[in-house]
């Protein structure tokens, strides 16, 4: 985006490992420190964005990261902290960016979700939880939102070359032998495509700018193959199995009942 002149608010845990992007920009880019487990730190955030900028346009939801372990080899504390992060951090913020983008009668929201969050992986319970969490959050806000010149985007993806596997993936404190044979596959799976992801995140880059700029976004932008296939997939398997239980499922209102919907 700053390519095409936009003007971005940078915000990190540790704003200065941002110096080479303000650096490269500095005229149109603003490091600002942000901890999204902090409501004081959203808020103040938010307040010097607008004392920058003077308004918000897009707001990308990007905090977060990966735990992996079955759901008995995590412990309590590792749960709360992604849970914080990818969920609370992702509707605080939300909350505080809302009510200046309704004031303005535009704005988009860019929701980073992956394909976990539509199609869970072993191992990804919480991680995927608090994705699918994020996801139904953003489907009724973007229904509520849209009156209000408001847009929504949920972004899907599938497995992209960047950080996710290395610094930005937490493991289970315990290891239990009775799931090697399925969280561990995965873990190995996950560590041997790591630096050869297929997923270019400069093309990723460049189709959310896309859809910034459409007229009419998507709800859901599934990016690359991989998703795409997982997407087609549980839709497949959702579709078979809903056919296979309409007969006693479906059958189950009262008989003078109509559906409302």
């Amino acid at each position: 985006m700053l390519k095409y002149g936009d003007r971005v608010i940078a915000t990190a845990r540790k704003p200065e490992q941002l110096d080479d992007l303000v650096a490269q920009y500095p005229d149109t880019v603003k490091a600002i420190r942000l901890d999204v487990t902090q409501p004081q730190s959203i808020r103040e955030a938010v307040d010097a964005a607008i004392a920058t900028f003077g308004r918000i346009d897009v707001l990308v939801n990007n905090a977060g990261y990966g735990l992996i372990g079955a759901l008995e080899e995590v412990s309590d504390e590792q749960i709360r902290r992604n849970f914080d992060t990818i969920l609370f951090g992702f509707v605080n913020m939300k909350r505080a960016v809302l009510p200046i983008m309704w004031q303005q009668q535009s704005g988009h929201i860019i929701n980073m979700s992956a394909i976990a969050g539509f199609s869970n992986e072993l191992g990804f319970s919480i991680y995927g939880g608090a994705k699918f969490a994020l996801e139904g959050v953003s489907e009724a806000v973007y229904g509520e939102v849209r009156p209000l010149g408001i847009k929504v985007t949920i972004v899907e993806s599938g497995p992209f070359r960047a950080d996710f596997i290395g610094r930005s993936l937490d493991r289970a404190e315990h290891s239990m032998e009775a799931y090697q044979g399925t969280v561990g596959k995965f873990l190995q799976f996950l560590n041997q495509i790591e630096g050869t992801q297929p997923g270019d995140p400069d093309k990723a880059s460049q189709a959310i700018i896309q859809v910034v700029n459409a007229e009419n976004p998507p709800l859901r932008l599934v990016l690359g193959k991989y998703a795409y296939s997982k997407f087609r997939q549980k839709i497949a398997s959702l579709t078979k199995e809903l056919d296979e239980w309409e007969a006693i499922a479906a059958n189950t209102d009262f008989e003078s009942t109509e559906a409302s919907h």
